[in-house]
């Protein structure tokens, strides 16, 4: 069993239990725009728990960029200094 499934299946029982737990309706507003619509209280805290990780995943992405296109900057100069070394020498068999 995979370190990921030992994270994943305890996350993905507290998520059930969680749903499960919490079905009363709540009513949810949106200032300044008077919307309004009724949801399970399970759904609206899923929801933008869902929606702040995926911001957060952006947010993680945008600040490595500088690095991921440096990296491939310096896999292009290793590439390049590779094809300039000599070829090594044959190996001796005994």
């Amino acid at each position: 069993m995979s370190w990921r499934a030992l994270v994943v299946a305890p996350l993905a029982v507290l998520l059930v239990l969680f749903a499960l737990s919490n079905q009363q309706p709540v009513r949810l507003t949106l200032w300044p725009f008077d919307l309004e619509w009724d949801a399970s209280l399970a759904l609206a805290v899923l929801v933008v728990a869902a929606l702040a990780f995926l911001l957060g995943a952006g947010i993680a992405w945008g600040a490595s960029l500088p690095h991921r296109v440096r990296e491939r900057r310096l896999r292009a100069e290793v590439t390049a200094l590779r094809a300039q070394l000599p070829p090594p020498p044959p190996a001796i068999r005994a």
